[in-house]
């Protein structure tokens, strides 16, 4: 099959909309219509080189949602017709970390660029055209089974691609990763996309507080629909003390939700005696943080979250119930709808602020 897809052929350039040929779906494969795809932050990281290592050229994108067209040999859970969220991390159910129950660690999902098996689906002539992950800037897409996963025919897709990455990432930050439990308090740190996913992440638990940090006073103002109980603006040279003092012990979860160094030390000096520091936002590669290790003692906890430490299989039909109950807000993330040839007008709004969360519409 032949698309019309936005292709990333050198770091720092636009992207460029090209011809590619997608293959026919492999064994244990189905190929997926998309209806929309999010404009993800980690995307512009690769085309700013902030993100290094990525095969060129390449097609980006790694949160959409669309109709299964046809499936491969060996595929028995889904059929032609079927309406999916994609994930960017295909699980192969049998490793350690898929036994366990922590299938986005899945040991086989193949190197960077590449399907599990090492190979391609997109072509451009003879040369290969790489993945980004599931790859959903192209309105057609090869992916494994498990990184298809069915949702219910009344979800509308559109909003249902934002639940394929930045939606489980912010809210599974808190409640997977952070284990935020009702009552408890909760700091997010930096209020994009996935800090306000991760805001209302804490308030779907019931957390209380739930402090909102940005450098932004719109933003601020934003979390609050999300759920902030309480906001405190990034400019100031002492936030972990003004933390402290709405929450004298410090507070039992703080989520890094941007990229910054300086957002991850003030966050850990935020903690209260057995906290938990859940980094999200990539930061550049080769950089280092500077921490107090004396905190360590009171067993405060600092770890890293990839994709909110979720089940896709199981979260993702669970987050679609969740907005279609009125508990979960996805309508409120969305800023602007895009069309695939707007893609470069899309990344310049996210790279300068404008959007909480642009959406490419097919």
């Amino acid at each position: 099959m032949i698309i019309r897809a936005p292709v990333l052929h050198d770091i720092g350039a636009p992207l460029r909309i090209d011809e590619i040929e997608v293959d026919d779906p492999g064994a244990g494969e189905v190929r997926v219509r998309l209806t929309a795809s999010g404009i993800c932050h980690t995307c512009l990281h690769v085309m700013d080189g902030s993100l290094t290592g990525a095969p060129l050229p390449m097609v980006l994108g790694d949160e959409g949602a669309g109709v299964v067209e046809s499936v491969g040999a060996g595929v028995s859970g889904l059929k032609p017709g079927d309406h999916v969220v994609i994930s960017w991390a295909p699980s192969c159910g049998r490793c350690p970390a898929c036994v366990a129950g922590r299938p986005v660690l899945c040991e086989r999902q193949g190197a960077f660029g590449f399907m599990p098996d090492g190979t391609v689906r997109m072509h451009r002539g003879v040369s290969d055209v790489f993945h980004f992950g599931p790859s959903t800037y192209a309105p057609v897409i090869v992916v494994s089974e498990s990184s298809a996963v069915r949702i219910r025919d009344d979800m509308p897709l559109d909003r249902a691609a934002l639940i394929g990455c930045s939606i489980p990432t912010g809210v599974g930050a808190v409640i997977h990763t952070g284990g935020v439990t009702p009552g408890q308090s909760l700091a997010v740190f930096g209020c994009g996309g996935i800090g306000l996913n991760a805001i209302q992440g804490g308030r779907m638990v019931s957390a209380s507080p739930i402090i909102a940090v940005d450098l932004d006073d719109r933003k601020l103002a934003v979390a609050r629909t999300f759920g902030a109980t309480h906001t405190v603006s990034a400019a100031i040279s002492d936030v972990p003390g003004e933390i402290r003092k709405l929450l004298r012990r410090g507070v039992d979860c703080a989520v890094v939700a941007v990229g910054s160094l300086t957002a991850i030390e003030r966050a850990w000096a935020s903690l209260a005696p057995g906290g938990v520091c859940v980094v999200v936002g990539r930061v550049p590669t080769g950089s280092r943080i500077s921490i107090d290790p004396d905190l360590l003692v009171a067993e405060r906890r600092l770890t890293g979250s990839i994709y909110g430490s979720v089940r896709p299989s199981e979260d993702f039909p669970r987050l679609v119930d969740a907005y279609l109950d009125g508990h979960l807000l996805i309508d409120e993330l969305i800023t602007r709808r895009y069309a695939l040839d707007d893609v470069n007008e899309a990344h310049r709004a996210l790279a300068a602020g404008e959007n909480l969360r642009g959406l490419m519409v097919f």
